[in-house]
């Protein structure tokens, strides 16, 4: 006797499942045929994208992975070195008598 395996399905997948059902072109069996699922695996992944795809305009804007206190760290050190090489250009023009 063979022992069924679960079919494992990436997020890709579930996702464009999901967007399927969502759009509502086609019905769920469709749609469950179209992709080898269950129906009732169809309608629970439309219900669980519906209901989390708030979280996807939740994000700032900005580089993807840091946090508020990286990004200050970052600019207190970026400014910080601007103003050490800012330093180092009004030194180097006073020795060097240029001026601008």
């Amino acid at each position: 006797m063979s022992k069924n395996t679960r079919k494992v399905f990436s997020k890709e997948t579930k996702a464009k499942v999901a967007l399927e059902a969502v759009k509502g072109f086609k019905t769920i069996n469709e749609i469950a045929k179209e992709f080898e699922v269950h129906p009732t695996q169809v309608g629970l992944w439309k219900k669980q994208f519906l209901d989390n795809m708030s979280e996807i305009f939740e994000t700032k804007r900005g580089p993807e992975g840091k946090s508020a206190e990286e990004l200050e760290s970052d600019n207190a050190r970026l400014y910080a070195q601007i103003g050490r090489l800012t330093m180092d250009v009004d030194w180097l023009k006073k020795k060097s008598g240029i001026t601008l």
